[in-house]
């Protein structure tokens, strides 16, 4: 394991919930930044869904140097080298793809495919993976997925993504092969366009606070 990934072990496990933001104005990236952090996260994940990303969070790395940043929604090398360009510190994908799987592990960058069966679960090992996205986490069995998987594979961890939410957020963080979970409902686009930051942070706030419910201030 090298040391950028115990660091995203350190950092995403202290979260226990990383926004996934789909961020359309990268000018707002900062201000998107600061309320999170204002309401006790300090990680986020930007995705490459629109053109904005790659500026977003160059933005929030050079201006806001407290929050880590992921790369989400990394779909090709070149979104790999690209997000890393801007300063991710990591890249998450929804998949697996071996080729930027390999591309970050040769240039020792974290990097967290995305899993919906046992079979990319085991390539993703096979390349000396410890971590990865079960993704569409409800959709593939949620918590009896993760339960399931626990078994043969004991030694991995999952960040279930997809469908997750305040009312079962707990739940999976309960579950100890779960390093953190993945959430789009802290910072909805509407509201990062509509500058609505306040609510942003309210929302951060709370998911801060649920984690801690479960795991105090520990990183797991």
């Amino acid at each position: 394991m090298t040391d950028r990934t115990e660091n995203f072990n350190m950092k995403i496990g202290r979260a226990g919930i990383l926004p996934v933001v789909k961020i359309v104005s990268a000018q707002r990236a900062e201000a998107l930044a600061q309320a999170l952090m204002d309401g006790g996260l300090f990680a986020v994940e930007i995705t490459f869904r629109t053109p904005a990303a790659a500026e977003a969070i160059q933005r929030i790395v050079r201006r806001t140097p407290k929050m880590y940043v992921c790369a989400g929604t990394v779909l090709t090398v070149e979104n790999a080298r690209q997000a890393v360009e801007s300063g991710a510190g990591a890249v998450i994908s929804p998949g697996t793809s071996l080729e930027v799987v390999r591309w970050c592990r040769e240039h020792g960058i974290p990097v967290v495919p995305g899993c919906a069966t046992p079979t990319e679960v085991e390539a993703c090992k096979a390349e000396g993976l410890g971590t990865v996205k079960l993704f569409p986490a409800e959709v593939v069995g949620g918590l009896a997925m993760l339960r399931a998987l626990a078994g043969p594979y004991a030694d991995m961890r999952f960040m279930p993504t997809g469908g997750i939410n305040p009312r079962n957020l707990q739940d999976y963080l309960r579950q100890k092969n779960v390093l953190a979970c993945g959430g789009s409902w802290i910072a909805p686009t509407d509201k990062i366009e509509s500058g609505c930051f306040a609510e942003i942070t309210g929302l951060a706030r709370e998911a801060a606070a649920m984690v801690a419910a479960v795991r105090g201030s520990r990183a797991v």
